[in-house]
């Protein structure tokens, strides 16, 4: 006699191929040993095999229409147990939800208006799920931070969502620092964006906002972007679409590019924008993080301002930037 084969793993409302051969022989058979259905354990599970009056040492087939009826009503009595249970957990919270209506400036039932998604995989998949649903216009601006470096897969990923709202007949308007007009990443992005797509630059801009259809928006909810808060109230999301607005009219088009605008003064905005930070007391470190740039960076255009102007020192710098026209002309044209 030849050792059965091992019972293959399979699900607990499964059956195997063993099982129905074995049970196949036991019609034929009318019985058989309890030791030889220990080779397909779920027989005995779905209740196709039961032990014989006469002898328990020896199983019985059960009709599969008796067995079927038996399983459909196990399975029936948890959904109902389940159910049960549904309606103990709504009736034990409705007086907490009925307090909730009830307090003054109440939402109506719904989505929560605030959520907090906390680490870059959460972050990303709200926002791929949210940028699935979106139908009309994305409004986002990208801030260049420069603790932080963006690994190269959420860019594919950024991009494939892009493309399909796109795809989709949908808009997306684009807000970064000038510091990121002639970035590789910002280049490349949008030589391969296909659609209704737009980039302007300023000089500074507000930390990372995303609004989709003016209807949810993403915004940071700590320094380095491990948490991010997702944000539903219409009110709220109205007003960062507004700021969006605001910013995106004194904004200087990146894509599609227009011709740079010539300086009267013979200062790059870029050393306008320094100046003026600077006369308003500001350090070499916070103008800095402010515009996007390096320190070396600054510190560089400070001393070129103050070779132009004659200064000797930082106070007579910000006296001569002062008298001069560099802060009469506009801080929002692309960098030179």
């Amino acid at each position: 006699m030849t050792a059965s084969a091992p019972h293959p793993e399979h699900g607990a409302e499964e059956l195997c191929a063993q099982g129905r051969a074995l049970y196949e022989r036991a019609v034929r058979e009318g019985r058989i040993g309890a030791a030889e259905a220990e080779a397909a354990p779920c027989l005995v599970r779905l209740g196709l095999l039961q032990p014989t009056v006469a002898d328990t040492r020896l199983l019985e087939p059960v009709a599969a229409a008796v067995a079927l009826r038996e399983l459909l009503r196990a399975s029936a009595e948890r959904v109902a147990a389940e159910r049960r249970r549904e309606a103990r957990i709504a009736q034990s919270l409705e007086p907490l939800l009925r307090m909730a209506r009830e307090l003054p400036g109440a939402v109506p039932d719904g989505p929560a208006v605030v959520r907090v998604h906390s680490g870059l995989d959460r972050i990303n998949q709200a926002i791929t799920g949210a940028m699935a649903d979106a139908i009309e216009e994305c409004l986002a601006v990208q801030p260049h931070v420069t603790h932080t470096r963006t690994p190269p897969e959420l860019h594919a990923l950024a991009f494939d969502r892009d493309q399909a709202l796109l795809d989709r007949g949908g808009r997306i308007r684009t807000l970064y620092q000038h510091t990121m007009r002639h970035a590789p990443s910002v280049q490349a992005r949008y030589e391969r964006l296909r659609g209704d797509v737009q980039a302007r630059t300023l000089n500074e801009v507000t930390e990372r906002l995303l609004v989709l259809d003016r209807t949810v928006a993403f915004i940071p909810a700590s320094r380095d972007r491990s948490l991010a808060l997702e944000v539903r109230q219409p009110a709220i999301v109205r007003y960062l679409a507004t700021v969006f607005d605001r910013l995106w009219h004194l904004a200087t088009p990146l894509h599609p590019l227009l011709p740079p605008r010539p300086s009267a003064d013979g200062a790059t905005p870029r050393q306008r924008a320094i100046a003026r930070l600077l006369v308003e007391g500001h350090t070499d470190a916070a103008i800095a993080d402010r515009l996007g740039m390096n320190v070396r960076t600054v510190r560089l255009h400070i001393a070129k301002l103050s070779a132009a102007l004659g200064s000797v020192g930082r106070v007579q710098l910000g006296y001569l930037i002062g008298r001069s026209e560099i802060l009469g002309g506009t801080d929002e044209a692309p960098p030179s």
